[in-house]
């Protein structure tokens, strides 16, 4: 069977991201890590290539030096969450120490690794057969930097009220 992976290019903080990410999703590990023989006799030389699993997802990545590192937006993981709590904790421990928060669930982490935390109810009510409510819910949404579940609701209780 192929397996396809997101391969991610660094400029030299491969070892640092990977510990990074798997530490704040569950069920996650850093695997084999190739090094490069940098280092003075019986210390680990600089992470040249590895590999880190997210709760299921294996990343594989490269320190290749600044010519190609960096992210854009066009590129982002979208980590779907049950709940409030979920979405809280992806978000904080993700623009923890340098990230950086963007429009309608997006973040970049330190990184600048972009991602959406999405709560499922976020689809449940943008999606609402009421057209009114869905569009109440959509236009809050707008508005947020962090999706805020509660106000979502809210803004499709209001617009379904009014009728």
């Amino acid at each position: 069977m192929t397996a396809i992976s997101p391969c991610l290019w660094f400029d030299d903080n491969l070892e640092e991201a990977a510990e990074f990410y798997t530490s704040i999703f569950p069920n996650s590990s850093v695997g084999h890590l190739a090094r490069y023989n940098d280092a003075g006799p019986g210390e680990p030389g600089t992470a040249m290539a590895g590999e880190f699993d997210l709760d299921g997802l294996k990343f594989r990545g490269i320190n290749g030096g600044p010519a190609h590192a960096g992210f854009s937006e066009s590129i982002s993981f979208s980590v779907a969450c049950r709940d409030q709590a979920e979405v809280d904790h992806y978000w904080e421990a993700l623009t923890a120490d340098g990230g950086e928060e963007s429009m309608c669930g997006w973040l970049r982490d330190r990184f600048g690794l972009s991602w959406q935390i999405v709560p499922d109810r976020l689809y449940e009510l943008v999606s609402d057969p009421d057209p009114a409510r869905a569009k109440a819910a959509t236009e809050a949404m707008l508005g947020m930097r962090r999706i805020v579940v509660a106000d979502l609701e809210s803004a499709a209780d209001r617009a379904s009220a009014a009728f």
